[in-house]
């Protein structure tokens, strides 16, 4: 019985990765050669919150061409506790001005869905555009601002990131 609870549990850990490690043909239609760069899982408290893959358009990651971060949570969240999240670490980076936030925080909730555990966000940069999300592989909306993009990709790629062993794992190197 233990050998069989070793293979389900080896097996839904391989889906995990598997499902993970998925981009949705809508951006892959974006740009050519996709690849995963890197993937990890953010943690606050020991509570497992979602598992992250950075997806690169070219050889390595540059803010010039367009990457995606694919985000699959574990647990449900709101739109208003992703956007308000969001916010406040965007702030925290020291984002635009608070009329620029007061502007990003309308965008959010715009491209921002509630989420249930098992689903899939994607956030696409377009550089010099701005950014593309995706729910469950559909497009939710665009936020046609550069600097929102920018700041709101540091959320997990910047050296000031909450999370450095995820941003680690994410550029492929170990945390």
């Amino acid at each position: 019985m233990p050998d069989r609870r070793r293979i389900l549990l080896l097996g839904l850990g391989l889906f995990a990765s598997a499902a993970m490690a998925t981009l949705p043909e809508p951006v892959r239609a974006l740009a050519p050669g996709w690849r995963m760069l890197g993937s990890g899982e953010a943690r606050f408290v020991g509570l497992r919150l979602y598992d992250a893959s950075l997806w690169v358009s070219g050889q390595a990651w540059s803010d010039s061409q367009p990457y995606a971060l694919v985000l699959t949570y574990a647990r449900g969240f709101s739109r208003s506790t992703l956007v308000s999240t969001s916010l406040d670490e965007m702030r925290r980076l020291g984002a635009g001005d608070e009329a620029a936030l007061v502007r990003w925080k309308a965008d959010l909730e715009r491209v921002f869905p509630d989420v249930a555990e098992g689903e899939t966000l994607v956030g696409v940069n377009l550089p010099g555009r701005g950014a593309a999300f995706y729910h469950q592989g559909r497009l939710t909306g665009e936020v046609a601002d550069p600097d929102f993009a920018r700041t709101f990709f540091a959320i997990w790629l910047d050296r000031r990131t909450r999370v450095p062993a995820l941003r680690a794992r994410l550029f492929g190197q170990s945390a």
